[in-house]
């Protein structure tokens, strides 16, 4: 595989130019964090995501969640964690007694972006230094043509890049898609919620350890169906989401 790098240099998945999976420029995109409204998770959980669904963003995502670019999952990992350094999390009580299969490391609103500067100005530094990354599930058959869990592998990623600054940091797949679940692409609000309903459950083994904000990573945030039963499945076992971050907002 290194022989093959050196003989085919990589090509940066947002505008082709060669030396990187991402370039400089492309990584760009990936602005300053802002909070997304969406019907479904208002009062439940704040949601924050780095950019639209859209020109490099949505490029660079599909190019790593479709077109077997794991190469960018580095990339894409450090983007979400210097968005984790700067969210606005609180430490919180994480239900459960043990981090099971966690992999640990030193009025409603219609939907929205957030982008005024007094909103912008509520996203400060936390005052936690440890944090656990819950990734969105994929359904089965998915995760086997993308190399495995695509969310989990940046949350892994993100993780690696907050220990290197100090934080504690646990990976908790704490979440998993039954049979059943359709591809979302397409559906709405109402078919998103009816595709989750019932197939979207609770792992013993990956509970998040006691004591850590939880927050829910995912890749992309389109109607909030997904982010709203993550929280509520997490909310069911006693395990308060700090908050909802994904690299893209569709809508």
């Amino acid at each position: 595989m290194l022989l093959l790098d050196l003989l085919i240099p990589a090509r940066c998945a947002g505008c082709g130019a060669r030396g990187a999976p991402c370039c400089a420029r492309c990584a760009g995109v990936w602005g300053s964090v802002s909070e997304v409204v969406r019907v479904p998770v208002t009062g439940v959980a704040r949601v924050f995501a780095l950019a639209r669904y859209r020109g490099v963003g949505r490029r660079l995502l599909i190019a790593y969640k479709e077109r077997g670019r794991r190469d960018l999952a580095a990339s894409l990992g450090r983007a979400l964690a210097e968005a984790l350094v700067v969210l606005p999390l609180r430490g919180t009580e994480a239900g459960g007694q043990s981090p099971g299969a966690a992999h640990r490391s030193a009025g409603v609103r219609e939907p929205g972006w957030t982008s005024a500067p007094s909103a912008r100005a509520r996203v400060a530094a936390p005052a936690v230094r440890s944090i656990c990354l819950v990734p969105a599930p994929s359904r089965r058959s998915a995760a086997r043509v993308r190399g495995g869990p695509h969310v989990e592998r940046l949350a892994v990623a993100a993780a690696s890049v907050l220990a290197e600054r100090g934080f504690e940091v646990a990976v908790a797949p704490a979440l998993e898609l039954t049979g059943g679940a359709r591809d979302a692409v397409g559906l709405d609000r109402a078919e998103r919620v009816a595709n989750l309903a019932g197939r979207l459950r609770f792992r013993e083994a990956g509970r998040p350890p006691p004591g850590f904000p939880v927050v829910v990573l995912d890749d992309v945030i389109t109607t909030g169906a997904t982010a709203a039963a993550c929280v509520r499945a997490l909310a069911g076992e006693g395990i308060e989401v700090a908050a909802v971050l994904t690299l893209l907002a569709a809508g």
